[in-house]
């Protein structure tokens, strides 16, 4: 009987062991701007396709089950949830993000109007989850990018309205995580504003579409990131499986804290401020200077960009401040405090208060610096 026994235990204790080290599971069903695309219909793409980036691989697996077209209805309806049901554990999560398709009242094997029966569907998500000793987490849908012209500013349109706000209701009624994606992409899109959103959304051009509903390769990421910032907010300890920052989005205050701002954010052109000067502190030949923000008010450093021509030089000058140099192109020798060093471009030379400094240029091509250093 013993040795019939013991092997049973072993089996147990592997099998326990195995379950320890597989990753947690976290299951996403929902609609196309969730769901997955091939490589035919890039660069269109679904954030759940980009969640797994943000996911320690051994701590984690994602399984995408979101589909096209469907809404929380036509989800269950046509067995998409199935194999959902089948596979769902205790310890999983499960993301549950409807909202685009329930809202088509055109059609009434997706419809579901937002007071009673939205929640009602995803209510059978939420008891899933339960039943399973599984985690049920509710996502409000992805906002569309509609914006209407304004007399100073763009507004984006507020177009999931009721059936947003019924996610919201049901998460807090049931005490079930909410993730409010669709309030963090209305602050997103609102900050970025109208023209410069549609390169995240399918927007393309080149392939004859404008859709202010479906993502692309860079909405994808940028979406994926604000679900992964929602959910650490309910689970603060997914952060130590987290493998990429998700300081994403903005703030609900992003406008008005830009309206507030004395010292606005500024773009600069090389071309409306080059100088050529002479090298620098004694240096040799002719070089050309971009000093980029120089009256910025209220900037703590200098950001410099210096081009030296053929032969030039920054002459050996002594230091009180920190300063660095980046080669982005172009080769030159470097002196430092009684040394030389060969330098090229990806390299790059701290200076501290006290030493002494100066570079050549080397070669037929332009050593192009860039130089930042504290103001006094």
């Amino acid at each position: 009987m013993a040795a019939k026994i013991l092997p049973a235990i072993a089996l147990l204790i592997l099998a326990a062991a195995a379950n320890a080290a597989s990753p947690h599971r976290v299951f996403i069903v929902g609609d196309s701007t969730a769901s997955q695309y091939g490589p035919e219909r890039a660069p269109r793409e679904g954030w759940g396709m980009r969640l797994q980036s943000y996911l320690d691989p051994r701590a984690w697996e994602v399984r995408n089950h979101a589909q096209s077209g469907r809404s929380s209805r036509s989800f269950i309806e046509e067995g998409w949830l199935a194999p959902v049901e089948e596979a769902l554990r205790r310890g999983d999560v499960l993301l549950v993000q409807f909202g685009h398709n329930d809202e088509k009242r055109e059609d009434p094997s997706r419809y579901d109007e937002p007071a009673q029966a939205f929640p009602q569907w995803l209510m059978r998500y939420v008891a899933l989850a339960r039943a399973r000793g599984a985690t049920p987490i509710l996502v409000t849908p992805l906002a569309r990018r509609k914006f209407e012209r304004g007399s100073k500013i763009d507004q984006l349109l507020d177009t999931h309205g009721a059936y947003a706000q019924a996610v919201r209701d049901l998460a807090a009624h049931e005490r079930v995580g909410l993730i409010d994606l669709d309030a963090m992409s209305m602050d997103w899109l609102r900050a970025l504003g109208d023209e410069p959103s549609k390169a995240f959304y399918m927007h393309v051009p080149e392939l004859g579409q404008a859709d202010d509903t479906h993502l692309r390769d860079h909405g994808a990421y940028a979406v994926a990131c604000m679900v992964v910032r929602g959910w650490k907010r309910l689970d603060a300890g997914l952060a130590e499986h987290v493998v990429r920052d998700t300081d994403c989005g903005a703030r609900p205050t992003s406008l008005a804290d830009r309206a507030a701002q004395p010292n606005p954010s500024l773009v600069a052109h090389r071309a409306d401020i080059a100088m050529r000067q002479p090298g620098p502190h004694g240096g040799a030949g002719a070089t050309t200077a971009y000093p980029f923000f120089a009256d910025a008010p209220g900037l703590g450093f200098f950001f410099r960009k210096r081009v030296l021509h053929k032969g030039a030089g920054i002459g050996p000058h002594p230091h009180d401040h920190d300063e660095v140099y980046y080669v982005v192109s172009g080769r030159g020798l470097y002196l430092l405090d009684g040394k030389s060093y060969e330098v090229a471009a990806g390299d790059a030379m701290l200076t501290r208060p006290g030493s002494i400094h100066g570079i050549q240029q080397r070669g037929d091509e332009d050593l192009v610096l860039l130089i930042t250093y504290p103001k006094q």
